[in-house]
């Protein structure tokens, strides 16, 4: 299970909106220096808040801390559908034209509408599937905060 801290912003009936705080590994990787993607991280570039949907039974009030998670096989699929099942389609639609013996500016046509057509396939996918519940984000554990006493 892939896990990510957040802090409840909404409450629906059965789940949550949780606030996470994207964040970049680049401190640990050791071409960091040398990283377009590291220095974009150093200048608070990559820093952007998330807002995800997660499901929960827990009794749990705006401002909770929790821990959400979202299974590693669920996350591996899903991201081969949304990267790899586009550029297929570009390539298999750009090597059938060619295959026709089209001219140039057609095969680039047809990879490009190879890969629209799998973006819209990608899209309508993901309509059918959005509300399935063994594919949305879980709310594993609230965390205890500790309040400072008044005094």
């Amino acid at each position: 299970m892939i896990e990510e801290q957040g802090r409840v912003v909404a409450l629906e009936p059965g789940a949550v909106w949780v606030e996470t705080l994207r964040k970049s590994t680049c401190s640990s990787c050791s071409a960091n220096a040398a990283c377009g993607q590291g220095l974009m991280d150093r200048l608070g570039v990559g820093r952007q808040r998330g807002y995800v949907r997660a499901l929960s039974d827990s009794p749990l009030s705006v401002g909770d801390t929790v821990v959400i998670g979202v299974r590693e096989d669920l996350l591996v699929r899903s991201s081969l559908l949304v990267y790899l099942l586009p550029l297929l389609g570009l390539l298999a639609a750009a090597l059938a034209a060619d295959g026709l013996g089209l001219s140039e500016p057609l095969v680039i046509l047809a990879g490009l509408l190879g890969l629209f057509f799998s973006w819209l396939l990608v899209r309508w996918r993901a309509s059918r599937v959005a509300e399935n519940p063994a594919l949305q984000p879980v709310v594993l554990r609230t965390l205890l905060v500790s309040v400072p006493a008044a005094g």
